[in-house]
């Protein structure tokens, strides 16, 4: 059982729950199109970028536009957020850990996301979802205790001094520093490739069945953190190239593994590997 039983609802549960007002289903997904394409009947939409990016500075959005974002798709403070997408929930993590930086209560990934929904050939539909907007959503103070900035890793994280540890989980080519970005995402890199200096690579996939989507039992995640010394005595920061696969593995050593003290490092490589004079290896 997850360290934070909320965190994992099951799609037998998003099934038995379709219809039930306080419960909203959210896709975020990395291709926005996937939605309209198809998706879970009554479920709405958020565009990780579009939604959830800061429209001029490189960070996420203000709480005055996560208020509004809120209100839009008629979500309220009570209201419980399911959250699901593709590529095993990668930017549905990324959307969660969103929601417990402005400390809404009551919100949960679907195990296995889009697909295993699509595997267990539950309903899907390409009709828009009517939306009732609602007014005086209210963000809470942003959780600097589950945020990393550059002025700390460069302070207390470079090298994996005792006590602290980071865990690098893009591929091992980024890793490596054989390339920039995955293939498929050329758009943001920074300027050289590379890795922090005692950061572990355990790629955020790992975490996952490949063959159901769905995040491996609670002791095989344990070893696989273990093994490498990411273990729930050291303060850890996750890391990637803009933060959002990192924002997964913040979700498994948070949230299901119940590690104390989990920083998502959400600029990540894209802003570290662009900074001038700062320790990298190869």
């Amino acid at each position: 059982m997850p360290a934070n039983p909320e965190a994992l609802v099951t799609t037998e549960w998003v099934a038995e729950h379709l219809d039930d007002p306080g419960v909203k289903v959210v896709e975020v997904d990395e291709d926005a199109s996937a939605y309209h394409a198809s998706h879970i009947p009554g479920a709405v939409a958020f565009d990780w970028r579009a939604d959830l990016q800061d429209p001029v500075r490189r960070t996420y959005v203000d709480a005055e536009g996560f208020e509004k974002l809120m209100d839009s798709r008629g979500i309220t403070n009570d209201t419980h957020v399911v959250l699901y997408g593709g590529s095993n929930n990668w930017f549905a993590a990324y959307a969660y850990w969103y929601f417990k930086i402005y400390g809404h209560q009551k919100v949960s990934l679907m195990d296995g996301g889009r697909k295993r929904w699509e595997m267990q050939h539950r309903p899907m539909t390409s009709e828009p979802t009517e939306v009732k907007p609602t007014t005086g959503y209210k963000a809470g103070t942003p959780n600097a205790e589950i945020r990393a900035r550059r002025e700390q890793i460069l302070s207390e994280y470079v090298g994996a001094p005792e006590g602290r540890a980071m865990v690098d989980v893009r591929s091992p080519e980024e890793y490596r520093g054989e390339k920039l970005a995955p293939e498929h995402l050329p758009g943001e890199s920074a300027m050289v490739p590379g890795h922090i200096p005692g950061a572990v690579n355990i790629p955020w996939s790992k975490a996952v069945n490949p063959d159901t989507g769905a995040f491996l039992p609670d002791e095989e995640l344990r070893r696989l953190y273990g093994d490498q010394g990411i273990t729930p005595d050291k303060e850890v920061v996750a890391y990637c190239r803009i933060g959002e696969r990192s924002a997964h593995t913040w979700f498994v050593l948070k949230e299901l593994l119940g590690f104390p003290q989990v920083r998502n490092y959400d600029c990540s490589w894209t802003e570290y590997g662009s900074l001038v004079d700062v320790p990298v290896e190869r």
